[in-house]
């Protein structure tokens, strides 16, 4: 990527970012969105279900892997309302790079999404959560969050390209529902049906979720899911990546 791109995709950051000064209620929202989910199922809803041992530490892992998931439906919006409202064909009249919206848009959801995972870990924190290990550990199970994240995003901006309007976007984004759910956030596969445990096992949150309890020192923790953490994301990734900018490019011009 030239210094062109760089500087287009920094500028269209920007833009997005201006968004959330004239929108902070949608900014609020999703941040406290997660901890509401935390609170309910720690302690209203009860779950852990098979799990051994304190499940805050279980819960935490997978609260935050789950919110990795969760909240691409504003990006998604936001894709597809610049497409029908013409402000794409303004864009490319400009001397801009194609990708440049959508990795600005990108980079506005992952400053979000950081934001979003300082506030449940701090309100972890307060609850009493404690991780083990050094800073080091630490920020390497932040990176592998946000690692899937980035994957879910651009899954996501694919998916709004495909659904091309706005109010089809809701539609699309059940789909995002069975990833998040049908995994190991909240209940250990071992208390679930055979069939469904398998395929909780192969769900790459739940991969993301178990890797991160290890580096934590959590419940449940299994070190051999680390590597298929990173090679999860990374595969989904190099096929949704390009299948993003090449639809884009396709529909804007």
């Amino acid at each position: 990527m030239n210094t062109y791109a760089l500087t287009d995709s920094w500028t269209m950051t920007r833009r997005e970012l201006a968004h959330w000064a004239r929108h902070p209620g949608r900014l609020v929202v999703g941040l406290v969105f997660p901890v509401m989910l935390l609170l309910m199922f720690g302690y209203l809803v009860g779950g852990g279900r098979g799990v051994s041992g304190d499940y805050l530490d279980y819960l935490m892992p997978g609260m935050l892997a789950l919110t990795m998931a969760f909240g691409l439906e504003g990006t998604m919006l936001a894709v597809t309302q610049d497409l029908n409202k013409g402000v794409i064909d303004r864009f490319r009249a400009m001397p801009m790079a194609d990708g440049a919206v959508l990795v600005g848009r990108s980079a506005a959801d992952m400053l979000q999404s950081a934001l979003g995972l300082a506030v449940l870990i701090a309100v972890g924190l307060a609850l009493g959560w404690r991780p083990q290990g050094g800073p080091g550990v630490f920020l390497g199970a932040v990176g592998l969050l946000l690692l899937f994240r980035f994957a879910m995003l651009w899954i996501g901006i694919h998916l709004a390209l495909v659904a091309g309007k706005p109010e089809m976007v809701q539609a699309v984004q059940i789909l995002v529902w069975p990833v998040g759910f049908l995994s190991n956030a909240l209940a250990t596969p071992a208390a679930m049906p055979g069939w469904l445990g398998t395929a909780v096992e192969w769900n790459p949150m739940s991969r993301t979720a178990t890797a991160v309890r290890d580096l934590f020192g959590g419940t449940g923790a299994d070190p051999a899911h680390i590597w298929a953490a990173v090679g999860w994301p990374l595969a989904l990734l190099a096929v949704f990546f390009p299948l993003a900018v090449r639809k884009f490019t396709h529909m804007s011009h």
